[in-house]
């Protein structure tokens, strides 16, 4: 008998924990090679697959749900329903909502609202917030309740009804008609993707649809074929499932074996915000083969640079587990693909809000890989909590991760701008990569009920231009994050824009910055410095330009907390005036002689 165990990645304040499970936990799957294999879900219930050729009956007949009856009895349930309450993780639906909690009468992994008040009618196809039945646009982004955003992209528009969904199939169609094996056209700008990743989804909805859907692919292609570009004046290529071997560059064995096993399995998750279904492995293999052959395209000249138009996304896999939507690691993929071309130094810029702690933990100990990631950290009080600007990497590699990390949200374009101006490109040219990749999560942006940031269209191409002069042009952007159709399809739009040589539309070239976007640059270059020491003259720069003002903001900041120290009894005493004093309510004026 071969027993494999599924893992759960867990996040305890802020740091993940792989946590193997119990064997009263375990739920038989049955399949493999006609033997039984033990997966353990942790309390997560698996449901196994309907289909045909998923099921295989074993020498006594008894299905695999009978045999796990049989094995834990009638307590498995009880023993299922009371983990899963009784986790307290902090996921990425923890965006939505301010405390995780699960309802009593349902094992439910995703249950990004309070129970409703009132009864709920429809989800907003755009941001997938919940509205009531009296209104037809939805509360949060206004977006109509039968939005043609799934037919025309972000060009629909959100206060009309266009309810239609765009023919996905005839798009693929006319892009295998102009596919071919192999590019030949060094001036082409190549974009992978696939149909069948559209079926990876949750099986079964909990109180709220699941942010990383299909729709969102769906949303970016309808924009790009309203815009003409795609297909049109972009390349497709074929898709290909990425291979065992070329995933175990980056993963683990046992990893790869865990995401392969869901494919036998109709319902699984590997996390409570981390799902897979029975088709699931293969969109990931698919998004992890575009996006390795997409690399070696680029890098080996068979094209100009390149989008790739994937999903599941891959930032948040490490070397042994998957979470945060994320299942196979595919910017890890694409850089190790481009260097077997022959890249020897590749870039990694991460401009996606979350921090991409998997390709953090694949590539903190490469020289060879130069890892930047700009989102937001929070003291590590954001998901998925990794990423402070200390991160440097070890091993001989530090200075080969740099992690410039938000304190708040709201962060818009003037800030990143500063960053990259300052920060990014900078330790960039100085790293002289041969090939770039841009993991481009779109949860930055304006209008993301995740990411709760600023950034615009206009922000996401400005940053795509700024890094296209790097490698010689050599640039592969890949889809991660973005959960608002219409801010990921216009920014997406945007980005591909670039890549096909157009100018970024508005110039943000003199950005002023945020104070709390300055300390942040200042902290990060202070860091930095020690290991790339052109920053040393920058930060000299920016102190004696900005300093002052920081010193202004932190006497502020002093004086505020100092006027709170007066004891709370002296309200009502005796010394009730010298309380307003100290609380600021009154202020003492010398008279002047």
């Amino acid at each position: 008998m071969v027993s494999e165990t599924l893992q759960n990645t867990r996040l305890m304040d802020g740091k993940a924990e792989n946590n193997l499970h119990d064997q009263n936990d375990q739920i038989l799957l049955e399949g493999f090679n006609g033997q039984h294999e033990n997966v353990g879900l942790d309390g997560i219930n698996a449901t196994p697959c309907s289909d045909e050729n998923c099921r295989e009956e074993n020498t006594s007949g008894t299905s695999s749900r009978d045999m796990a009856d049989n094995l834990n009895g009638s307590m498995l349930p009880d023993i299922i329903s009371k983990r899963v309450r009784q986790q307290k993780e902090m996921t990425l639906e923890d965006m939505y909502n301010d405390q995780y909690d699960y309802d009593d009468d349902d094992d439910s992994d995703w249950e990004p609202l309070p129970g409703p008040t009132a009864v709920i009618r429809w989800f907003c196809v755009n941001c997938t917030m919940a509205n009531q039945d009296d209104v037809v646009h939805c509360d949060i982004c206004g977006e109509h309740k039968e939005s043609g955003i799934l037919m025309h992209g972000f060009f629909a528009s959100p206060f009309s009804q266009e309810a239609g969904l765009i023919d996905t199939d005839s798009v693929v169609e006319r892009c295998k008609d102009s596919c071919s094996p192999n590019l030949t056209s060094n001036n082409s700008t190549a974009v992978g993707f696939d149909e069948r990743m559209l079926l990876h989804s949750e099986v079964e909805m909990k109180s709220h649809p699941h942010p990383e859907r299909p729709d969102r692919l769906r949303a970016i292609a309808a924009s790009l074929t309203t815009a003409g570009i795609f297909p049109g004046k972009c390349y497709p290529i074929l898709a290909r499932e990425i291979t065992r071997e070329e995933l175990q560059m980056v993963h683990s064995l046992e990893h790869v074996e865990t995401v392969e096993l869901t494919s036998r399995i109709l319902s699984s998750y590997f996390t409570p915000d981390t799902y897979a279904n029975e088709h699931s492995a293969l969109a990931a293999r698919l998004a992890a083969g575009l996006c390795a052959d997409l690399a070696s395209a680029i890098f080996s000249g068979r094209a100009k640079n390149g989008f790739a138009l994937v999903r599941p996304p891959g930032h948040h896999a490490g070397v042994s587990q998957a979470m945060g939507f994320c299942l196979h690691n595919n910017a890890a993929v694409a850089a190790l693909a481009s260097q077997v071309s022959g890249a020897k130094r590749v870039l990694i810029v991460d401009w996606d809000v979350h921090h991409g702690n998997g390709t953090q933990e694949i590539f903190e100990q490469n020289k060879s890989v130069l890892y930047i990631s700009l989102h937001r950290h929070e003291g590590g009080n954001f998901y998925p909590g990794t990423g402070a600007s200390h991160e440097v990497g070890s091993m001989g590699a530090e200075g080969y991760c740099v992690n410039i990390p938000w304190s708040r949200g709201g962060v818009g374009d003037n800030d990143y701008i500063f960053a990259f101006q300052h920060v990014v490109l900078p330790i960039a040219s100085e790293f002289a990569p041969d090939f770039t990749i841009i993991s481009a999560g779109f949860d930055a942006a304006r209008g993301d009920p995740l990411g709760c940031c600023d950034v615009t269209p206009a922000g996401f191409a400005k940053m795509t231009d700024m890094l296209n002069v790097l490698s010689g042009g050599k640039l592969l952007v890949i889809l991660e994050g973005g959960y608002n159709l219409r801010s990921i399809s216009s920014s997406a739009t945007a980005v591909i824009k670039v890549l096909l040589g157009e100018t970024p539309g508005c110039e943000l070239d003199n950005c002023l910055p945020s104070k709390a976007g300055l300390r942040t640059v200042l902290e990060v270059l202070k860091i930095q410095m020690n290991f790339w020491p052109t920053l040393a003259s920058t930060l000299t720069k920016l102190e004696s330009e900005w300093g002052s003002c920081l010193v202004e903001n932190r006497k502020k900041h002093t004086k505020k907390r100092r006027r709170a120290v007066a004891p709370k009894p002296w309200k009502w005493g005796r010394k009730t005036l010298l309380y307003q004093l100290l609380s600021g309510h009154l202020r003492y004026k010398s008279k002047r002689i």
